[in-house]
């Protein structure tokens, strides 16, 4: 990493080390200490909470599913539908048929917004399993996912992917990013904005608001934490998507891209949970 004319030049190996064919990716590192984070913080709740160890195991194995399962589909069907429409096995193989023949690719492609939909039927087929109350398990998952996020945009400024748009050279913070490249757009070396790392630090000052919220009021309204985190979280993506590149070409022609426009249904829904009246309990006769 290099400081030019106030410009940071981001050129980092993306590897921590490698041995033989295998190596260690900061942004699989990332991933890792998203859930390793996230399962600890979750740990301490579910102990404040009377619930145990294996009850949380076995939510931990829902959300990662869902997470991954619901962020690969969704990115097939909001970004590349007409694609993948016609090759549906791509979505779920990480193979992509080239010139007629089969070849390995990994899975190209993850929604964030695909990956919180797949949250939320992980979660409620997690509560209808367990017989537990969706919006009381929902309250309780929303205090760590900030810090998943969190960590995951990092990732993705490590893997110099999900740029920003050009910036000013005289911002300070302004990055070009050396090692992106896969686009002939990005080959330019303009200074852009870190739009990864102010995702990032949106979602740590959610994470810090509702841990505080959690531990002052830990009888709330149902729902009110949960609430709270789609309306901050998603008004902090449709705002970072202003300094983003669009991720596909049809983009260029909406007014607000796919990331802003799925945005608006969570915040929806959040701004229902913080405002609806509980229902009261009825009364015995």
């Amino acid at each position: 990493m290099d400081f030019i004319f106030n410009v940071i030049h981001w050129n980092i190996d993306q590897e921590i080390f490698k041995i033989g064919s295998f190596g260690l990716r900061y942004y699989s590192l990332c991933w890792l200490l998203a859930f390793a984070v996230s399962y600890f913080l979750m740990l301490k709740v579910f102990k404040r909470e009377g619930k145990s160890q294996e009850d949380l195991d076995k939510l931990t194995i829902y959300i990662f599913l869902g997470t991954l399962i619901g962020a690969r589909i969704g990115h097939c069907l909001f970004y590349e539908f007409n694609y993948y429409i016609q090759h549906p096995l791509e979505m779920i193989l990480p193979f992509r048929k080239i010139d007629g023949s089969w070849e390995l690719t990994g899975f190209m492609g993850l929604a964030s917004h695909g990956g919180a939909i797949g949250i939320l039927i992980a979660l409620y087929m997690y509560a209808r399993k367990t017989k537990t109350d969706f919006l009381w398990i929902a309250d309780k998952l929303v205090l760590v996912v900030p810090v998943a996020g969190a960590f995951i945009r990092i990732g993705n400024f490590f893997n110099s992917e999900i740029l920003g748009k050009p910036a000013d050279p005289t911002l300070p913070w302004a990055v070009v990013f050396e090692n992106a490249g896969l686009r002939p757009e990005h080959l330019n070396m303009l200074p852009r904005h870190p739009a990864q790392l102010y995702e990032a630090i949106g979602y740590i000052l959610l994470f810090a608001l509702l841990w505080v919220m959690y531990q002052k009021n830990q009888r709330s309204k149902r729902g009110l934490l949960f609430g709270i985190f789609l309306v901050v979280l998603f008004v902090i993506r449709f705002i970072i998507e202003f300094f983003k590149e669009n991720q596909e070409a049809f983009e260029n022609d909406m007014t607000f891209n796919m990331g802003q426009v799925l945005s608006i249904p969570f915040i929806l829904v959040g701004l229902y949970l913080i405002f609806r009246k509980p229902k009261e309990k009825s009364k015995k006769s």
